[in-house]
């Protein structure tokens, strides 16, 4: 019935790629794997699961790409842990799955609260990171400067900020995603205009219902909005102060509320190595979904000279 939990097979959505479970850093990690050659690892945003990155899969693996991605800790079929949900533990189970997938590196493609953990990787574990790409996220330690420019866009922005604190309540926040229309006001609060359609919002739904999910999904939240006050939080910040030797690649959607253009810009510094941003016209925060062609046309332009 609507609202009730739902089993994990509702994300193993059959496709070309392979499902499979691998076990790394003390946890077992879902997967979908499609194609051979140089490893590109693919994480998903909030509220989503491995499924966001569909279009890539296929795209990649036709270039001649190991494209797989992930289910975060806590997310979709892979496990969900009473703790672990802060970027720094993101950042080591990326480290150890790309190492588990019997792979050196990989080019970690990072989108929304996952573009936190790409940016984190060079600097917390360099042998595993050949390059980054953040979809839709600034650098860690832009925060202020995120809020500051939602402020100077107006309402909307300022929306999606309350929506950020009101996730620091306990319960509250996921009995809404669970039970209430939380999932669909996330997606159509970050996309723009025409996005999501019906299959997206069925396939999200259904994720945040397989129990744990919703809680597991706001506790990174919650970390990254008290980690300031935390030893653990002070102890990232400083790891991830200077600029990472890697190629970056930055991508926003044009009506993305949830990160600006000086955001973006204002993330160059962090990069030491080449950096291109690229903005896509019409879309919102989701761009893999809602400009599939366009975004794997500059991912893989990007990758082939990177």
């Amino acid at each position: 019935m609507p609202g009730s939990t739902t089993d994990v097979s509702a994300v193993l959505v059959e496709g070309p790629w392979r499902h499979r479970l691998v076990a790394a850093h003390g946890a077992r990690f879902h997967v979908a794997e499609l194609g051979s050659g140089p490893l590109v690892l693919l994480l998903h945003a909030f509220p989503q699961f491995w499924w966001a990155w569909r279009h890539q899969l296929v795209a990649l693996a036709e270039a001649g790409y190991r494209a797989v991605a992930m289910d975060l800790r806590g997310y979709g079929a892979s496990d969900k842990p009473p703790r672990g949900y802060d970027t720094p533990t993101s950042a080591a189970d990326v480290a150890a799955l790309v190492r588990a997938l019997g792979e050196r590196d990989a080019v970690v493609v990072g989108h929304g609260i996952s573009g936190r953990t790409a940016w984190a990787l060079p600097s917390l574990h360099p042998g595993q990171v050949r390059g980054i790409v953040v979809v839709g996220a600034a650098h860690p330690l832009l925060s202020v400067q995120v809020l500051a420019d939602r402020a100077r866009r107006g309402t909307g922005p300022l929306r999606a900020s309350a929506a950020a604190l009101v996730r620091q309540v306990p319960v509250l926040p996921e009995r809404r995603l669970v039970h209430g229309d939380g999932v669909e006001q996330v997606l159509r609060a970050g996309a723009g205009p025409g996005w999501p359609g019906s299959e997206e919002l069925h396939r999200y739904r259904e994720a945040v219902r397989v129990p744990f999910v919703a809680h597991s999904a706001l506790e990174y939240h919650r970390w990254i909005a008290r980690s300031p006050l935390r030893g653990d939080g002070r102890r990232f910040a400083a790891s991830v102060r200077g600029p990472v030797d890697v190629p970056v690649l930055q991508v926003r959607g044009a009506l993305d509320p949830t990160v600006g253009p000086r955001a973006l810009a204002a993330a160059e510094e962090y990069a030491a190595g080449p950096h291109r941003a690229v903005e896509v016209p019409g879309a919102g925060h989701y761009v893999p979904e809602e400009a599939p062609e366009r975004f794997s046309s500059v991912l893989l332009s990007w990758l082939a000279r990177s």
